[in-house]
């Protein structure tokens, strides 16, 4: 990659481990699935204005914002509310893992021996990690959120054909507008009259998801879809991969006060050696 592509894949780690942590205080007054329909919506209000409608893309758009965004952020996020975000935060990282076993099943990849070996320490590595006492008796939140980890790398391989016939940011905008208004919906649905969320959320909870919306999404998606454009993911994944976790621990430390265990540290280590092991897999 040259310095500029490598410069805006480093943007994206930075703004989504913070946001990724940042967002669970804010489910004290808004739940999951309305903060991240908040999220969407807010980015496609702002972004959608300046770009035409992608005609004859519509479909696939919708469809893989319904797997990519809807789907994959109902599972993570809510997940992330019933666990602690030190431990969400390496937990998603198997979706370098999935993403290889989606490009085997979907693109026809064959991954190497090494890939393979990578993928079984990555899924050792979630085993000790899900012994953490702080994890104890939440096995939902952990399978919810591994499970989203699941569905965004199978999106990522939707979407990408996509960015490199769209316009990154025209990406984020139209992926967001169709997950959006679904979101909030299913939240009027499952959690109740939305309109009291409003009224009863706290400031503190507006500006993250102004922060979520009007700046995470935009800023880190449209630098993600514009590197992926115009570089191999093997390329991509081990700068976002690599600083999602620190970024994450460090403000689920300093930011919420949470205190890992060992066994997260030591299951985490282990996710992240299985994660190199199959991101730095070939020759760059």
């Amino acid at each position: 990659m040259n310095l500029k592509d490598t410069l805006l894949a480093s943007l994206v780690p930075i703004f989504l481990g913070f946001g990724f942590v940042i967002a669970k205080p804010a489910f004290e007054h808004f739940p999951p699935f309305l903060l991240m329909g908040l999220r969407f919506t807010f980015a496609a209000s702002i972004l959608i204005w300046w770009f035409p409608i992608p005609r004859g893309y519509l479909k696939k758009i919708f469809v893989a914002s319904l797997i990519a965004n809807t789907l994959q952020y109902s599972m993570t996020y809510t997940g992330l509310n019933m666990i602690d975000a030190s431990a969400a935060v390496l937990l998603v990282q198997t979706e370098v893992p999935f993403g290889v076993i989606f490009a085997y099943f979907m693109l026809k990849e064959k991954p190497t021996i090494r890939s393979l070996i990578g993928i079984t320490i990555a899924f050792v590595g979630v085993y000790i990690l899900t012994g953490s006492p702080n994890l104890d008796g939440k096995i939902l939140g952990i399978s919810l959120t591994i499970a989203g980890s699941g569905v965004w790398a199978y999106g990522q391989v939707l979407i990408k054909p996509l960015s490199k016939e769209i316009n990154p940011l025209a990406l984020v905008a139209w992926l967001a507008l169709f997950s959006g208004p679904i979101l909030i919906f299913l939240s009027s649905m499952f959690d109740g009259n939305t309109i009291n969320y409003f009224r009863e959320a706290s400031f503190n909870s507006w500006i993250i998801a102004i922060y979520l919306g009007f700046i995470m999404q935009p800023i880190t998606y449209g630098c993600f879809y514009y590197v992926i454009k115009n570089n191999p993911m093997y390329k991509v994944l081990p700068i976002v991969t690599m600083g999602i976790p620190l970024t994450g621990l460090l403000a689920a430390i300093f930011l919420l006060g949470e205190k890992p265990t060992s066994e997260l540290f030591i299951g985490g280590i282990i996710i992240l050696v299985g994660v190199v092991l199959i991101v730095f897999n070939k020759n760059s």
